[in-house]
């Protein structure tokens, strides 16, 4: 027990206690739980904290004021810290069946406890088909992305099925990205195996803090991550992109996936242009204008996209 870490069920326990009253056989199970290791009562309660927080912030989401200035990196480090404490900006539901579909629209990212104990936060327009069996518990993901907190069962891996690749873990927390066939994996806590149907024997094993992008012609994994660098990757689970030199191209193809208003880059190089900060996922307007400020581009907003270019002043001086 000393080594267990109690976050993960505390976020389920937090989540059902929020959903409807627990029938008697959940409360004693919740009793027993707590009984067991005397840190989960403090757990709990951060848990319940958080969901009280997120239901302040989406209540306050649709008029709260929008700063186009970046923050400075020590202060995109320290924001790191507030995104991470205020867990997920996501929808709740009830407890899901064992087999049961779930759909996210664009721009929707929803928080759902697995009937198991395990937490998925599953990001937009995404689809996601869970089968627990007595042996083994499956997670289809059809189309999108979906994070994972696991709950610890060795006896029923976990396994994620995203085209052609498969994930498998016992108790661990981690993020899969479908890409077609392929899948980008991101371990935050814990070790899972990966490998492509038909290449069992060549599966390959991620750790925690690591990435790995896994195809049907190789699985490539990058060097351990920093921290911040996996807040980073996983801040849409609060509603935000968190870019340090992503070029403008690769933030308005990630904004573009939460918006059916879409934003158009008009000049090639300035669609190169690196950008530093945090940008909320589903405000394209105001992303544009942040770019606005950012780079000085011009932004037209025609109605049907968003369009950034550079200022006609900038297209109609010579080449240097």
């Amino acid at each position: 027990m000393e080594n267990e870490r109690p976050d993960g069920s505390a976020e389920y326990w937090a989540i059902r206690l929020k959903s409807s009253p627990l029938q008697p056989a959940e409360q004693a199970s919740l009793d027993t739980w707590l009984s067991e290791d005397e840190r989960r009562q403090g757990a709990l309660l951060r848990a319940q904290a958080t969901l009280s927080y997120l239901d302040r912030g989406r209540a306050l989401s649709t008029s709260e004021p929008y700063s186009a200035h970046p923050r400075t990196r020590r202060g995109f480090l320290g924001y790191v810290a507030g995104a991470a404490a205020a867990a997920t900006a996501a929808s709740l539901i009830l407890l899901l069946p064992r087999n049961k579909q779930i759909v996210t629209e664009i721009g929707e990212v929803r928080q759902v406890p697995l009937t198991d104990g395990s937490v998925a936060t599953i990001n937009t327009a995404s689809k996601v088909e869970v089968r627990f069996e007595k042996t083994k518990r499956i997670v289809e993901l059809s189309d999108g992305e979906a994070w994972f907190r696991v709950a610890h069962d060795k006896t029923r891996p976990f396994i994620v099925k995203a085209g052609d690749v498969r994930v498998r873990a016992i108790g661990t927390a981690f993020s899969v990205r479908r890409r077609n066939s392929s899948a980008d994996v991101l371990v935050t806590e814990g070790v899972v195996e990966t490998w492509v149907v038909g290449k069992q024997n060549q599966a390959v094993r991620i750790e925690a803090g690591s990435k790995a992008f896994i195809s049907s012609d190789a699985g490539e994994i990058a060097p351990t991550l920093a921290s911040q660098e996996i807040d980073r990757s996983l801040a849409w689970r609060t509603g935000e992109l968190a870019l340090d030199g992503e070029t403008l191209d690769f933030a308005v193809e990630e904004i573009n996936r939460y918006n059916t208003k879409k934003l158009v880059v008009d000049t090639p190089d300035l669609g190169r242009e690196p950008l530093v900060g945090y940008f909320r996922t589903n405000e394209p307007a105001n992303f544009g204008h942040a770019v606005s400020a950012l780079l000085g581009a011009r932004v037209i907003d025609d109605g049907n996209v968003i369009r950034i270019a550079r200022p006609i002043r900038d297209l109609n001086e010579p080449n240097s």
